[in-house]
């Protein structure tokens, strides 16, 4: 059970902070290291589209490390498996950056993946440990805000990283990072829930089970995963679509990863607003349709061949109106599961990430037949998340 009085009012204080730096490891994993995809295939002797495996394994940590913190976080308090996950997060960074060959590579990215896992389930669980669903849609929000900061800065000062010092040093850098998160999480995270013995870790697999039968948990779960599954496939794929078929150099590619992550931003601080003022029920009904019409036009530029241009507008327009649909759609798969809000955040952060781990090999694969794939499977997401959203509507 929570040890704090759940709050219907959103607060941004220290406590949110460091909650949302700990979801800032996965995306800080992901984008610091883009740039450097073609200096890694060089230095591996490898074609670029080999070196995508190696983020295709880290969406596959990601889906599996997640079971792994659920159950735990909800038996033994927040704060125990999440020494564990961070510990093991800078253990693999620092060993990514002397990994021999690609493949060892690609195995360590999993393992940095499994505890970077503990802060993402961990963080959510202790969302709704604090506040009620309306409430924690807002402080949701504010992590995307934070989590936003991630695509602006890492490909930046990966690409500068990259120049300066070779791409070993950016995972020595996001180790140094783990360091610091942990002395934090130590001195200045409370503990929100206390362990619960009558939990058994053994009956993980029929609590997981029981989550994923709430229909209502399956709807928001799954539709908001649907959606934000694009964003994976443009995070895979944008190095190659941009810098290989549009000829941009790794720094303008910076650049417009970064652009593209401050629309999320913007949509996730207008969501914030929007929540003091409507239903997250209600924003998200409005807003997924809208993902869905982005979606299409996202399509169209690619089938008839608009041009980098044409591809960046709807591109951009697709993931900043994220901002508003991840938040409601999170904040509705956790609401009726507050006695096991982390086993729910488990199996939404699973379901997500295993979605996205496809969607990151299905664009690898049409890669090789289609420069533009990129921009077919995010609309596929689209329009597949709003007919999911409708499909699992209770009458």
């Amino acid at each position: 059970m929570s040890q704090y009085q759940v709050s219907d009012r959103a607060k941004f204080d220290l406590t949110v902070i460091v909650l949302a730096l700990l979801t800032a490891f996965g995306p800080l994993s992901i984008d610091m290291y883009l740039p450097a995809f073609g200096d890694i295939a060089a230095d591996f002797g490898t074609p670029s589209n080999r070196v995508e495996l190696s983020l295709t394994s880290f969406f596959l940590g990601l889906f599996i490390g997640q079971l792994l913190y659920g159950t735990a976080s909800d038996r033994f308090g927040r704060k125990p498996p999440l020494y564990f996950g961070v510990t093991l997060f800078i253990v693999a960074s620092f060993a990514c950056a002397f990994a021999p060959n690609l493949e060892t590579l690609i195995v360590l990215r999993f393992l940095q993946a499994v505890g970077s896992c503990a802060g993402l389930v961990i963080a959510r669980a202790m969302v709704r440990d604090l506040y009620t669903p309306q409430a924690s849609a807002q402080v949701f929000s504010f992590l995307i805000l934070v989590m936003g900061v991630a695509p602006i800065l890492a490909p930046l000062a990966g690409a500068y990283v990259t120049v300066a010092w070779g791409w070993p040093a950016i995972f020595l850098i996001i180790g140094a990072v783990g360091i610091a998160c942990m002395a934090t999480v130590h001195l200045r995270l409370p503990e929100t829930h206390a362990p619960n013995p009558s939990i058994r870790i053994r009956d993980s697999l029929p609590i997981y089970w029981t989550v994923l039968r709430d229909p209502s948990f399956l709807r928001y779960s799954l539709s908001g995963g649907i959606a934000q599954a694009g964003m994976f496939a443009y995070i895979t794929a944008s190095p190659l679509v941009f810098i290989e078929h549009f000829g941009m150099s790794p720094t303008s590619y910076s650049w417009l990863f970064g652009m593209n992550a401050v629309g999320i931003i913007g949509l996730s601080q207008f969501n914030a607003w929007l929540l003091t003022r409507r239903e997250s029920r209600k924003i998200l009904n409005l807003s997924l349709p809208l993902l869905g019409v982005i979606a299409i036009v996202l399509i169209i530029a690619g089938w008839q061949g608009f041009g980098m241009i044409g591809v960046i507008i709807p591109l951009f327009l697709y993931v900043s109106t994220l901002g508003l649909v991840f938040p409601n759609a999170m904040a509705g798969a956790l609401a009726e599961q507050q006695q096991r809000a982390g086993s729910a955040s488990a199996v939404t952060g699973s379901l997500q990430f295993l979605i996205a781990g496809v969607m990151s090999a299905v664009v690898n694969v049409l890669g090789h037949y289609h420069p533009l794939a990129m921009v077919f499977v995010m609309g596929g997401c689209g329009l597949t998340a709003v007919l999911v959203y409708r499909l699992l509507r209770r009458e």
